[in-house]
């Protein structure tokens, strides 16, 4: 037992919000107001401050992330049978949102510096197809894991040089961008034709469950406008012109993505600092910190590493063995996703790679790392990893 397993020790969780005055300020207004489902003026607030927050022209709010993905796809013009190249390790929703549009899959594999879509894994196939003549995406989502601004302008040149629409799948990654390189100045998710956010409980911000898709083009704001709206035409009637959704986000729900939104800056300076101390404190330990690349700003969304190489095996066995030490001492902490191309619900998907998410898969582990982490929780499971570590790793 270790000096952190105590039957005492309050549980230390992995994620979870951050909220406090303003929160219950705005959500009392939105309620106050009359207009607590999707219509309200705290929709229209909260599209106007996330579009500045981001430096996008126009966000329009949706029920989730995945929806967000879904419509941004549907206005890419992908439809049932194109290809739609996605990030292969990554959280099944990424791909989920081209399966709603009945389209095939290309899953690209990460390259090992930012955990990210490989940009010349993608530019060599996307080119050696069309060599070939083979069919080419109709759209490509690119992925910013865990917080990690993907390596973006390789992906985006190889998607212009093929005339592709390049969706970004910033689920995770609000508050990161780059402030180096070719893309110095922008936010994740504003680089694409579109980019779509997620606000679930866990995520940076949060109104509870929701998502954002972002555009700098008004025609393609207003169409997703119509589409989240069950593309609904004025009319003294019920007049529908197309299939349309009902993915728009509630006024309760903005309201409190709009008080959210104002401490985002806060919950990011944190969530860095807590990244730079685990890295201080566990690089000797053997394991694999996350990605620092300079001129890539990292919110570290879930903070995970990953546990020595070894045999696939030896992987596995030593994440679940750090898995359950962190458990008994009443630390949330899980491992990360198995990569698309293992997942039997998208069996006989096209796979480009070569097994860095599988590596992924098997030997990484998401620390606590919420906004409102005290110091003093850090410290046990900092002590718990350390303490583990020398009895498994030295």
């Amino acid at each position: 037992m270790t000096s952190t397993e105590t039957p005492s020790a309050s549980p230390v969780p992995l994620a979870e919000p951050l909220f406090g005055a303003r929160e219950r300020e705005l959500l009392l207004e939105a309620m106050d107001s009359g207009f607590v489902s999707s219509a309200g003026p705290h929709i229209a607030r909260f599209e106007r401050a996330f579009a500045e927050a981001v430096g996008a022209r126009h966000a329009v709010a949706c029920s989730s992330g995945t929806a967000a993905l879904h419509v941004a796809l549907r206005l890419c013009g992908v439809g049932p049978g194109d290809l739609v190249a996605v990030s292969d390790f990554t959280f099944i929703a990424s791909a989920n949102a081209a399966a709603y549009q009945g389209a095939r899959l290309l899953l690209v594999d990460s390259d090992r510096d930012t955990w990210c879509m490989d940009p010349a894994l993608l530019a060599v196939t996307l080119d050696a197809r069309a060599r070939a003549g083979e069919p080419l995406p109709a759209a490509v989502e690119a992925v910013h894991v865990l917080g990690q601004p993907a390596d973006l302008a390789g992906i985006a040149e190889a998607c212009a040089r093929h005339g592709i629409a390049l969706v970004e799948d910033a689920a995770e990654s609000l508050g990161a961008g780059w402030s180096g390189g070719p893309l110095a100045g922008r936010a994740t998710g504003t680089v694409g034709r579109l980019g779509a956010y997620s606000f679930n409980g866990n995520k940076i911000i949060t109104t509870g469950g929701g998502g954002m898709i972002v555009t700098d083009d008004e025609a393609t704001a207003e169409r997703a406008r119509h589409l989240t709206t069950q593309a609904r035409v004025p009319d003294r009637g019920y007049l529908h012109d197309e299939v349309g959704y009902n993915y728009r986000l509630t006024n309760l729900a903005a309201a409190l993505g709009l008080a959210q939104l104002e401490r985002l800056d806060q919950v990011v300076a944190r969530k860095r600092a807590i990244a730079a101390r685990y890295d201080a404190a566990l690089a000797n330990t053997g394991a694999t910190l996350p990605p620092r690349r300079p001129g890539m700003d990292s919110t570290y969304w879930l903070y995970s590493l990953l546990v020595p190489e070894g045999t696939p095996a030896d992987e596995e066995a030593a994440r679940d063995a750090l898995l359950d030490a962190l458990a008994a001492a009443r630390i949330g902490a899980r491992a990360l996703w198995r990569p698309l191309h293992q997942q039997p619900a998208l069996a006989g998907s096209e796979y480009v790679g070569g097994g860095v998410g599988e590596s992924l898969y098997r030997r990484g582990v998401s620390l606590p790392c919420s906004g409102g982490l005290p110091d003093e929780q850090q410290e046990r499971v900092i002590e718990v990893v350390l303490e583990h570590a020398a009895q498994r790793w030295g």
